[in-house]
């Protein structure tokens, strides 16, 4: 978007932008009255433990509920620095700068982690680096109020856990690349022990550490990055979303010490990067993910987006949707580091907010906007992760979001289910589900995306939708037949408990029965949740499909993750039309939300 059509829209005000939308979210002071929110329920709970420590309060239950908030005390060791950020940083919008309770809740929770550590029970935790870079900004805004016995206490026990990441750190840094395949670690984690090296460098006068620190980061803004802004975590070839979230966060600290204008050209492409690869609802795009599936609204590196005017506004957008009886420890602690780190100016409003936008990546991908509608088409290629459980074959192609109806289409990868894959095909007793070449091609007027596979090829068009109504044309083009137990498929986000009703009259509440529907019983189209979508004629569904979970290493087991599995098998014919040489197939589906279904 140019500067130009920026200042035009804002001419218009806010309100013209954001039509059907509540307010953006005022920051920093809507990050300081969650931090008040979540304070008070962090104090209640430790009141409520008769003898609090680390591994009680962790294991007291999944989720508490004794109070209006619905807090996980998972990573509690990030619940130090809400209080240190609202006691020592004074501004207009933190109504509890200089409060006594907060300086009490925050040595009483740093107390708690110099105890657990001094037990062995801090470091064993899984990614405890974390909580203790958390502890160590807490400890550098409170260090003058801490008396010295307890400021020793606390460094002491710092030094320690970020004396452990230096073999690592030092063993890793002149790997070919920081990805995964390469640093036996994913690049999150090996920039945050980087940032954390940094910065207890800095604080504690360990000039190697900082060195150490500063180097590993300058080399993830510059080298490491994609030219479209990501970190991919197993190659270059795409992004894995929510967890560039966590690079970011130690890049933009790296730039917050050091003023690196490498560090801030990372930052803008990040920046450019996120804020057009976020649904409507704030959820990450899932078709251009290949480790998670689905992904809520992060928290993570905040800051660095409000080094510019957009992503002010688009971090203003994703402020909006964090509720205060909802928020996990690791949401909280990262709300406080975007407290402390804000850069409060001009704001530009996030491309969610406007009437329509488009982005398209160097490489194949690319979403677009267009009133209620967003389409997201990927051609991403990757050679697959055999042995890696946590990464999904890019399998997936297309996904499609309403604003009213939520998520109607996944294109989200999975892995050794060739049965929700876009396209799959048996061909000399092998199947395959992953393209071998892919381009895309967006225009104002339709956006193209063509996958080719051993025997045939596929044009996806996507045709500038109405306000009601969005086509998928499928065109399957066979090109050294014959195509042999070829489908297409279309995972549809179905809810369970919903009713689906299909155009031959069937009602059917979802749940966890295994529902097999062929053409007589669709006839012709869906309807659930708020939309209908015309199908193929010849075109079944299944459900539930249980998708692969990465982190169980094995299919989904809840309902809520379940998708329905749309499929066509793909029958080309030869066209009437003799001057065409090859056999083809033609494929539609229309969704429709609102006035035209």
């Amino acid at each position: 978007m140019t500067d130009f059509v920026r200042a035009a829209l804002l001419a218009f005000g806010l309100v013209s932008l954001t039509a059907g939308w509540a307010p953006a979210a005022e920051l920093p002071a809507r990050y300081y009255r969650l931090m008040v929110a979540g304070c008070a329920s962090i104090e209640k709970h430790l009141d409520e433990q008769p003898t609090p420590d680390l591994k009680t309060i962790e294991r007291a239950g999944e989720r508490h509920t004794g109070s209006s908030l619905e807090i996980s005390w998972a990573h509690f060791g990030y619940a130090i620095l809400p209080p240190a950020v609202l006691y020592a940083k004074q501004h207009p919008a933190n109504p509890r700068y200089h409060d006594p309770k907060m300086l009490a809740l925050a040595i009483r929770i740093g107390d708690l982690l110099a105890a657990a550590d001094e037990k062995d029970e801090f470091e064993p935790r899984l990614d405890s680096d974390w909580d203790a870079y958390t502890w160590l900004e807490a400890y550098r805004l409170l260090a003058p109020e801490l008396g010295e016995a307890r400021r020793e206490r606390w460094k002491q026990r710092i030094v320690r856990n970020a004396a452990l990441l230096v073999p690592n750190a030092i063993d890793r840094l002149d790997s070919p690349w920081y990805q995964s395949p390469y640093i036996l670690t994913s690049p999150n984690h090996y920039a945050q022990w980087a940032s954390l090296l940094l910065l207890s460098g800095r604080t504690f006068g360990n000039e190697e550490w900082a060195k150490l620190g500063a180097r590993i980061l300058k080399r993830f803004a510059t080298t490491e990055q994609s030219a479209d802004g990501y970190w991919g975590e197993h190659n270059n070839s795409g992004p894995t979303t929510g967890y560039n979230h966590l690079t970011l966060q130690a890049v933009g600290l790296y730039w917050e010490l050091t003023h690196d204008p490498d560090a801030l050209a990372a930052l803008r492409r990040a920046t450019t990067f996120h804020e057009n690869f976020t649904f409507l609802d704030s959820t990450p795009v899932d078709v251009i993910n290949d480790r998670n599936r689905h992904w809520g609204a992060s928290s993570w590196a905040h800051f660095t987006f409000s080094n510019f005017p957009d992503g002010r506004g688009y971090t203003e957008f994703l402020a909006d949707f964090f509720d205060p009886e909802h928020m996990t420890m690791n949401l909280l602690g990262r709300i406080a580091q975007n407290a402390l780190y804000y850069h409060e100016g001009p704001t530009e409003p996030a491309p969610q907010s406007l009437p329509d936008y488009h982005f398209q990546m160097s490489v194949p991908a690319g979403i677009r906007k267009t009133g209620p509608w967003q389409v997201a088409l990927s051609g991403l290629m990757s050679t697959q992760a055999i042995h890696n459980q946590y990464y999904l074959d890019r399998q997936g192609n297309v996904s499609v979001f309403h604003q009213k109806a939520g998520l109607i289409v996944t294109g989200a990868g999975s892995k050794r289910q060739p049965e929700l894959a876009t396209f799959s095909q048996t061909l000399m007793g092998q199947t395959t589900y992953m393209p071998i070449s892919t381009r895309l091609q967006m225009g104002q007027r339709e956006d193209r995306l063509s996958l080719a596979y051993n025997t045939f090829y596929s044009d996806l068009f996507v045709p500038s939708p109405s306000e009601n109504e969005l086509a998928l044309r499928f065109r399957i083009t066979e090109r050294s037949g014959p195509t042999e137990s070829g489908r297409l498929t279309l995972q549809l986000v179905l809810k369970t408990g919903e009713v689906l009703e299909t155009g031959a009259g069937k009602k059917i509440t979802l749940g966890a029965d295994r529902i097999e529907l062929g053409p007589a019983d669709l006839g012709g189209s869906i309807r659930h949740h708020g939309w209908t979508m015309r199908i193929d004629p010849t075109a079944r569904l299944v459900w539930p499909v249980y998708p692969f979970n990465p982190y169980g290493n094995a299919p989904e087991t809840s309902l809520e993750w379940a998708v329905g599995a749309l499929f066509v098998d793909l029958h080309p014919t030869q066209p009437a039309d003799p001057a065409i040489r090859h056999r083809a197939q033609k494929i539609d589906f229309v969704i429709s939300v609102g006035d035209r279904q």
